[in-house]
């Protein structure tokens, strides 16, 4: 895909939705850090909806740290994997509470170190609550990214590269949150919805026919 169609493309997300941001809902950095943690292999709905009642009696390090592992995994319990990341939740609270004052840190590095927050987790951290450009790739993103033809790559970190790559430094802020969108209600994995999508003249998505015309 040439630099004309993805700027298009961008242009036009950017007219359909200015301001994007993330579906977990939180309150402070520290609730985003716990949503996005909790979101692997979940929906957003889903996290929502346990992290409601959680954040209401533990919203801070200390205060979820206090409240203790076995706790938290009642309100969790719902969410595949519930065990081992009421694990890494409680590990993380104590690691935040006594190492950096009950803050989440700014530091890529150090985001990436906590239990149960990988690269993925540590971008959307930095993104959403500190405005870094960053591109967190997850499942919609690589097969958007693929699928369009508009930064492929083998797996999530070449596409990450392509994407910070050829990304236009006025849309890399918001790029992830757009694709993700894009993926979740239009470039769906099973059926896209080649017929109502904005940007379907300029997709290179091979099978697009089959799903604008029947073809």
């Amino acid at each position: 895909m040439n630099k004309e169609k993805r700027t298009e493309i961008l242009r036009r997300f950017a007219e359909q939705n200015p301001n994007p941001t993330t579906e977990l809902n939180f309150s402070n950095n520290f609730e985003l850090l716990i949503a996005v943690l909790l979101s692997a292999q979940a929906t957003d709905a889903s996290v929502n909806k346990a992290t409601a009642p959680l954040f209401a009696v533990a919203n801070t390090p200390q205060a979820m740290w206090e409240l203790g592992e076995e706790k938290v995994r009642e309100y969790i319990k719902t969410l595949n994997f519930f065990r081992n990341k009421a694990k890494n939740v409680i590990k993380t609270s104590e690691i935040l509470a006594t190492k950096y004052h009950g803050e989440v840190p700014d530091d890529q590095a150090i985001l990436e170190s906590l239990p149960g927050v990988g690269h993925k987790t540590a971008n959307v951290v930095r993104n959403t609550a500190f405005g870094h450009p960053t591109v967190a790739v997850d499942t919609h993103i690589f097969r958007v990214s693929n699928r369009m033809n508009f930064a492929p790559g083998k797996n999530v970190d070449e596409v990450e590269a392509k994407l910070l790559k050829v990304v236009p430094k006025e849309y890399l802020y918001n790029v992830h949150h757009w694709l993700i969108l894009h993926g979740r209600y239009t470039c769906q994995a099973r059926k896209p919805k080649c017929q109502v999508c904005p940007v379907a003249d300029l997709c290179e998505f091979k099978e697009k026919d089959k799903y604008l015309y029947g073809k």
